[in-house]
């Protein structure tokens, strides 16, 4: 193998170790990076303040014991804890929620393009579930279980997946996630919901639907749980 070969294939194992360092968020540089929300520059994550100016109040967040109101159309409701309410996560690559549902509650189809999930039940039933992407012959597997209370669950980054409360009662859930900001698709809103509206014959054709089935969907109102 001659030097220029060499170089080049040294030159792409760096670059795949470099891809493979930062397909999560980046480690920090210091102990912090109290979030400055008030900055109206963007970057990829939020500017620091003064570490000097830090206080107790930045690394904490209050509330996370109260239910929140689940009474809408998916009978649920997710309340995210991110950098973007408590400051004090910034750069640390995790955040958290809960999740309330209503008996029969739904918290629909969706993903998290930057982060894995972690569940835990606190109270309930839920049934779980995630599907894989493409497998080698062209199908797409589905993984489900019957979670009950203390059970955990894990979801991988970027796989569709979804909670449903089989129980006749409220149910809790306490999830982990692997980047401050994970971000989320709620997969029916995205599709149906969407501004300006996708294409009535590109959906049509996608999922093989009538045109006038496909308008009704897009005049519904999509409903985002997410808080």
């Amino acid at each position: 193998m001659g030097a220029q070969n060499i170089l080049a294939y040294v030159g792409i194992l760096f670059a795949m170790a470099s891809y493979v360092v930062y397909a999560t968020d980046p480690t920090q540089l210091q102990d912090f990076c109290i979030a400055n929300n008030n900055s109206n520059l963007f970057v990829n994550g939020l500017f620091c303040k003064n570490p000097m100016d830090a206080k107790p109040d930045d690394f904490l967040f209050k509330g996370l014991n109260i239910p929140h109101n689940t009474n809408n159309k998916l009978g649920s409701n997710v309340t995210l804890v991110s950098a973007a309410n408590l400051p004090g996560l910034n750069t640390l690559g995790i955040s958290m929620a809960r999740i309330d549902f209503a008996p029969y509650g739904l918290n629909p189809p969706y993903i998290h393009p930057r982060g894995t999930e972690i569940l835990t039940v606190i109270e309930g039933t839920l049934y779980v579930g995630f599907v894989t992407s493409n497998l080698q012959n062209g199908s797409n597997r589905l993984f489900t279980k019957i979670l009950y209370q203390g059970d955990v669950f894990v979801f991988p980054q970027g796989l569709i997946h979804f909670q449903f409360n089989v129980g006749k009662t409220p149910a809790v859930a306490i999830v982990g996630l692997s980047s401050q900001n994970p971000g989320v698709i709620t997969i029916a809103n995205a599709i149906f919901g969407s501004q300006p509206p996708i294409s009535v014959d590109v959906l049509s054709k996608a999922f093989q639907l009538d045109k006038k089935v496909v308008q009704y969907l897009q005049s519904q109102f999509w409903m985002d749980n997410n808080h």
